[in-house]
């Protein structure tokens, strides 16, 4: 699915050339930013100043007056890596610019140590769906699915594929089917199944950090199930950019290799670390905040729609698995984020962002984010919200 709320591509000002989109999601950025109220206020909408100046405020938490820049990653990008390996267990961890070059140099890395170039992974995970076959076109790896649904695949599923594979992938949350996990011991039942088939196990942990709740778990006991991970920074800990791949020493080593080969290698890459020390230190803490709010939330959202008279509505999952999830309802998707857009702008209140025709036709869905400034929304101040919305589409 394309990013939830329309404003989390780059934004550009409407000028007398600006297209047709880049209007659309210039408008979708001045609601964003003039809401008042809102289930999660996204930094990337902020002003470059802003941004910069609200780091350099905060940086004093997480570094020295006098600590020095890295250089081709050494000084806090190392001692970001050595907090990264620390919170999930492993021996060692290695940071990437992003989490597609991360990822793909980790599965290259067991391709090369298993013999085998087959990787099994959920067709809707990152790498089917976000980056462009670059599995097969820059590391000629080949990908298999042991299940369509919308969910990560069984132990049973696992056990009885029909062919080889020598890493199995498993994206947790798998975004787009909803951000849902399995349980914890359903967790612990498909990596042994992979293990029997004598295949290694990576998590793509882009969104790791929010798992605990649901796993009732720390990270590194979830971490400590697969033999990579990989963490991103800027998806749930409000950083600027950025990840992370943690594992074995050696294998870690190994990347590091691959990393300076696919110019992963930047000059400096402090701000972006020093970023991801503060998600750590104060956004970390508050997820399973965030989490527990969400399912407020979704209760609160499902029977708005029904006192609202919506024939037919759907959070996914009921019980949301983190602080994020789906809304489906049955009308037109650029009606919907009409009726959203303006919400925000005419009573200041954004309850939804852009919406998707990405199902079964005459439904349309939308990603839902509750993180600090959704803390302050009653059930009611949910409901509310959503009979201003449903107002609002067109009959």
């Amino acid at each position: 699915m394309t990013s939830y709320d329309g404003a989390q591509g780059q934004e550009h000002p409407a000028d007398d050339g600006a297209s047709e989109e880049d209007l659309a999601a210039a408008r979708r950025r001045a609601a964003g930013l003039g809401a008042d109220r809102t289930l999660h206020r996204w930094s990337g909408l902020l002003p470059v100043t802003a941004r910069l100046s609200a780091l350099a405020d905060a940086a004093p938490e997480v570094v020295g007056a006098d600590e020095p820049v890295d250089i081709y990653g050494s000084a806090v990008v190392g001692r970001l890596e050595d907090e990264v390996a620390r919170l999930l267990g492993k021996e060692a961890a290695a940071f990437f610019p992003t989490g597609t070059m991360a990822q793909q140099v980790a599965l290259r890395c067991w391709a090369g140590r298993t013999g085998n170039a087959t990787v099994a992974l959920h067709p809707k995970a990152h790498p089917e769906v976000h980056e462009g076959g670059a599995l097969y076109a820059v590391s000629g790896l080949r990908t298999v699915h042991p299940t369509r649904e919308p969910r990560l695949p069984t132990a049973e599923e696992v056990a009885d594929f029909g062919e080889p594979f020598g890493t199995l992938m498993l994206e947790l949350p798998l975004r787009d089917a909803g951000f849902v996990l399995p349980s914890w011991e359903e967790l612990e039942e498909v990596v042994a199944a992979a293990r029997e088939r004598d295949a290694v196990v990576h998590f793509d942990g882009a969104r790791l950090w929010e798992c605990t709740p649901h796993f009732g778990r720390s990270l590194a006991e979830i971490a400590g199930l697969a033999d990579t991970v990989y963490v991103s920074f800027y998806k749930s800990l409000e950083g600027l950019s950025g990840a992370a791949l943690a594992g074995p020493r050696t294998l870690v080593d190994e990347a590091r290799t691959w990393r300076h080969r696919y110019g992963g290698l930047l000059f400096q890459q402090y701000p972006a670390a020093v970023a991801a020390l503060l998600g750590l230190k104060n956004t970390l803490p508050r997820l399973p905040d965030y989490v527990a709010h969400a399912r407020v939330v979704a209760d609160a959202l499902r029977e708005g729609f029904a006192a609202a008279g919506v024939p037919w509505s759907r959070v996914h999952p009921e019980r949301p698995h983190t602080h994020q999830f789906q809304v489906w309802l049955p009308y037109d998707a650029g009606a919907l984020t009409e009726a959203a857009l303006g919400q925000a702008e005419e009573t200041k209140t954004q309850l939804f962002g852009r919406w998707f025709a990405d199902g079964p036709p005459g439904l349309s869905v939308t990603e839902v984010t509750v993180t600090g400034a959704g803390l302050e929304w009653t059930p009611e101040d949910v409901s509310d919200a959503v009979a201003e919305f449903v107002r609002r589409i067109p009959g």
